[in-house]
């Protein structure tokens, strides 16, 4: 018989225990070997290095992904950053910012005017003639500038992505993995970028900052329709007004618009708020108005007490067409109608100012405590097809409309297919649509920022208004300028450029709603306001 040692037989009858002691209630199986853990899951590792890649090539982007660049007479920065909704922001500082909807990517350009060269500044001013050329220029500078960013911004985004993968991970192969992957999401987001790249994104440019300067910045209305080919440069117009800015005295240009552009002011719900005459007053002088209209809700109870409010009007410097909202009553019309400079429109009365033929229709309800009445949408619905009656008249004597006016957007949906454009308001935040037969419908927000009921929330409700441009001959709608303030306490301006559809260059002409045989019949007309 083999004799075994004592030593492995220790060993053996330990491991026959082995089996008795896991059988043993509340003992816990001993814990795996360290070289026998559990891994995470594939899907988790991946989720892992990408996380990595994002931040690192945020970071990079951060450190070093930013070229200067000097753009004709100006010094500035172009910078990629992460953007969810991406286009393009210009900073132009102190004036504001200029933001483009110019591609849909998850990278977002930014080009920071940083300052004026004083020398080749002066050599503009000493040599007007090379302003000629200074938009060739100004194309050649920013297409060398966007190039050496996109060099920067691959080098930037590997560096980060694998300095933070080798920081992490602690292994070449997965650092050289999370540049590599960087460098394909760059690719993939430049890609989408060229593939979705609007050149005419210059058309609608949306401007943040100094109010002052939104008339200069965004450009004139007409120019833009007509010089299309100019804006097909995109950033480089853009940065040649940013130049004109810049003068030898640092002054603001003069607002010089076309002369074959109506402007109109739309104005609503003021609801007593007295700041709202210093902003008008303020737009008609930018702006250079010729009309302003009013779609109502000027007071807040209708009382007589409250008609001085009402004074201001005569001296804002421009023809005032108004009609009654539902916090206005006859008396606030009475008085109205007695002050210098003012239109009231009631009962689809038409009057003509500044080359536009306005008609206009007062809101059926005076509901100063904000109640509702039995009724109250029948009401306008009626006062609606008075106003739509009064239109079609109007067509058949040979003056027809061009802007009708009420003061709630269900009254005002009843004059579809009768008149090209018609405002309201009543809602108190913009809208714009064109409805089923042809009539653009314009809600405006509130120009009062909702008077003293401002207070009543948390936030202060901004205030609304906008520019409405005509074309002098065709009486018809080109663009309009959203104009947006911080409510009370607050001093953030924006403005935004919208075209129509039928205005943008290529576009096929569409009949005008007020042209002979586009009228509708009452058997044509919808029963119920569209939604």
């Amino acid at each position: 018989m083999v004799r075994v040692p004592s030593p492995v037989t220790n060993v053996l009858h330990r491991i026959r225990r082995v089996p008795r002691a896991l059988a043993r209630p509340g003992r816990r199986p001993p814990a795996p070997a360290l070289g026998l853990a559990p891994q995470p899951r594939p899907w988790v590792r991946a989720a892992g290095l990408v996380a990595v890649v994002v931040l690192g090539a945020w970071l990079g982007l951060l450190v070093v992904g930013n070229v200067h660049v000097p753009v004709g007479p100006m010094n500035t920065t172009m910078t990629l950053r992460p953007s969810v909704t991406g286009g393009t922001k210009i900073n132009i500082s102190p004036l504001g910012a200029l933001q483009l909807d110019s591609h849909i990517a998850p990278v977002r350009l930014d080009v920071n005017v940083d300052q004026l060269d004083p020398e080749r500044s002066q050599a503009l001013v000493d040599h007007p003639e090379r302003l000629s050329g200074l938009q060739d220029e100004v194309t050649q500078d920013i297409a060398h500038g966007t190039a050496d960013l996109a060099v920067r911004s691959c080098v930037a985004v590997v560096t980060g992505a694998t300095a933070l993968g080798l920081a992490v991970y602690r292994r070449p192969r997965r650092a050289l993995a999370a540049g590599g992957l960087a460098l394909g999401l760059l690719a993939a987001s430049g890609g989408t970028a060229y593939a979705t790249w609007k050149p005419d994104s210059v058309l609608e440019p949306k401007f943040s900052g100094l109010l002052s300067s939104a008339p200069s910045l965004v450009g004139d209305a007409r120019s833009i329709v007509t010089e299309f080919d100019v804006y097909q440069k995109e950033l480089a117009r853009l940065v040649t007004n940013v130049t004109k800015l810049y003068d030898a005295t640092s002054t603001l240009p003069a607002y010089r618009p076309d002369p074959t552009t109506i402007r109109v002011l739309h104005v609503s719900d003021i609801h007593l708020n007295p700041a709202s005459w210093k902003i008008i007053a303020s737009l008609v002088e930018q702006y250079q108005v010729d009309v302003i209209v009013d779609s109502g809700d000027t007071m807040d109870h209708g009382s007589a007490a409250e008609n001085g409010f009402l004074d201001p009007i005569e001296d804002l410097g421009a023809p005032y067409v108004w009609v009654r909202g539902n916090h206005d009553s006859r008396v606030t019309q009475r008085y109205l109608t007695g002050l210098k400079n003012v239109h009231v429109l009631d009962d689809g009365r038409a009057t003509t100012i500044a080359g536009l033929r306005f008609a206009g229709i007062g809101d059926p309800q005076f509901t100063p405590d904000r109640s509702e009445k039995t009724g109250a949408e029948q009401s306008q619905e009626l006062a609606g097809a008075r106003l739509a009656s009064a239109l079609r008249d109007q067509r058949a004597a040979g003056t027809p409309v061009d802007v009708a006016i009420a003061h709630e957007p269900s009254a005002a949906r009843e004059v579809d297919g009768t008149v090209p454009l018609v405002l309201a308001g009543h809602i108190h935040h913009e809208k714009t649509e064109t409805m089923k037969y042809g009539t653009r419908l314009r809600v405006e927000g509130s120009t009062g920022g909702s008077g003293l009921r401002a207070i009543e929330g948390k936030y202060p409700d901004p205030i609304e208004t906008s520019i409405l441009y005509f074309d002098r001959d065709t009486r018809r709608l080109q663009a309009w300028d959203s104009i947006e303030l911080g409510g009370l306490g607050l001093t953030t301006a924006e403005v935004s450029r919208h075209i129509p559809k039928e205005n943008q260059p290529g576009a096929p002409t569409s009949p005008s709603p007020s042209s002979p045989g586009s009228s509708r019949t009452p058997s044509d007309r919808p029963s119920s306001p569209a939604p």
